[in-house]
């Protein structure tokens, strides 16, 4: 059994919510540039462009790489193998957080206090009332086999947020409910979501599950594929359906509307087709570390 400081979960969870805001992942830069050629819309070429720069410059001056530095989203992974050292262990008073999610929390309000990031979080959807540190984050916890911890961060701003949209569709819809679906939801987005987007998809499952399963397919690294031939080649056909909607780079018209669309699936009822549409802007920030 290996034994970890709590402290180490506040420290590497503050450095990725200044990481993620700060350097644009190196495959959405590969993927962005390798755009440029292929963009035919003299307006749309000179967006990509003005993202790269912008994205250089954030990188060097460690300066946001977008004003909306989002509401934090954690992934934590949890080895069976370790132990959490440091925490209160006492008797929790009713509705409080756990020591882990305070820690995480605490990690989240450093990341964004002293990387000078946006405070964009309300404690309540109603009163509005900004919380003054971006916290709390969304946390999902996972057990995973080994002696590490793994954190991945991935503030979502809601520009694209906003965008994103969930169906209950009935089997009979089948994939073509499906794909007409994930189109329909760009199609509306139009520009909003900052294009050009990274599209989570989550087919299966519960409502919630399908939801979850959108998200984390923005984590999926471009230019991957999906595992099995049938929903590579829906992906395949998904991007070039999007891509000719001609929206283009900011909504300014071109062929680069998405970067990419990754689809993520699980098991579900004999009644149900529950899926869900994630969209990620050109950014679609997140930073991962292990401990």
């Amino acid at each position: 059994m290996r034994e970890i400081d709590i402290s180490s979960v506040i420290e590497l969870t503050a450095k990725l919510c200044m990481d993620a805001n700060y350097y644009l992942n190196k495959d959405i830069q590969d993927a962005v540039s390798a755009c440029l050629p292929k963009e035919q819309s003299p307006v749309g070429k000179n967006v990509l462009e003005s993202m790269l720069e912008n994205a250089a410059i954030a990188g060097n001056e460690r300066v946001p790489i977008c004003q909306d530095t989002g509401m934090a989203v954690v992934f934590f992974e949890l080895g069976m193998d370790v132990r959490i050292t440091g925490m209160d262990t006492g008797t929790p008073a009713e509705g409080r957080p756990s020591p882990l999610e305070d820690a995480i929390n605490e990690g989240v309000r450093r990341g964004y206090e002293e990387g000078f990031l946006r405070k964009s979080v309300v404690r309540d959807p109603v009163d509005r009332r900004n919380t003054g540190d971006n916290t709390p984050a969304v946390i999902h916890y996972s057990v995973v086999r080994g002696n590490n911890i793994k954190i991945t961060v991935a503030p979502k701003g809601f520009g694209s947020e906003n965008m994103s949209a969930l169906k209950m569709l009935t089997p009979a819809e089948g994939i073509e409910g499906v794909k007409k679906f994930v189109v329909d939801t760009v199609s509306a987005a139009g520009g909003n979501p900052c294009p050009p987007i990274i599209v989570g998809v989550g087919i299966g499952g519960t409502m919630e599950k399908c939801a979850l399963l959108s998200k984390t397919a923005l984590l999926r690294p471009l230019g991957s594929a999906h595992s099995d031939p049938f929903w590579r080649g829906v992906e395949t056909e998904l991007l070039e359906t999007i891509n000719a909607l001609g929206i283009g780079p900011a909504g300014f018209g071109g062929r680069t509307t998405a970067l990419g669309v990754h689809i993520e699936t699980f098991a579900t009822h004999i009644a149900g087709l529950p899926v869900a549409v994630n969209l990620g802007c050109h950014v679609t920030r997140h930073a991962e570390g292990t401990i």
